[in-house]
């Protein structure tokens, strides 16, 4: 009997969950990056056996540059478990200066504001429906006060 880790990583290797192993693998690699360069990873993609970081600030690109030769280098002797199967030919990374979406509110406050009609307006209007929606206009604020 299988083990639930056996079992997920044998589904991992099927081909239609190939991107659940590039996952890993770039989870695997920002691993290697130091925790402050990690937190401005703003998420990572392969597009044609390049490794593209998205970095949300100039800094953490600029500290990127400076360590890409190491980083290359190092995955270029050792390559992680989760690697093996992709090829990595180019790591690149850009800052994107698209702003964060927030988090919408769920509870928005209604104000209400007391009627400050008493209803008592006269009703000058001709046409019979327009004078019976006035009407009853006049009805709902007279019930209110």
């Amino acid at each position: 009997m299988k083990n639930a880790s056996q079992i997920i990583s044998s589904i991992q290797k099927k081909p239609q969950f190939s991107k659940l192993s590039k996952y890993k693998c770039i989870k695997k690699i920002e691993s290697i990056f130091t925790p402050a360069l990690a937190k401005m990873i703003k998420f990572a993609y392969f597009k044609n056996d390049v490794l593209f970081f998205v970095l949300n600030h100039p800094a953490g690109k600029q500290e990127f540059d400076n360590n890409i030769q190491s980083i290359k280098s190092a995955l270029k002797y050792v390559t992680p478990d989760e690697c093996r199967d992709i090829n990595i030919t180019d790591i690149k990374a850009f800052v994107t200066h698209t702003p964060q979406a927030q988090p919408k509110q769920l509870s928005r406050k209604i104000e209400t504001y007391p009627e400050r009609s008493s209803g008592e307006f006269q009703n000058e209007v001709h046409e019979h429906k327009l004078k019976a929606l006035i009407a009853s206009i006049q009805n709902i604020i007279k019930a209110k006060q």
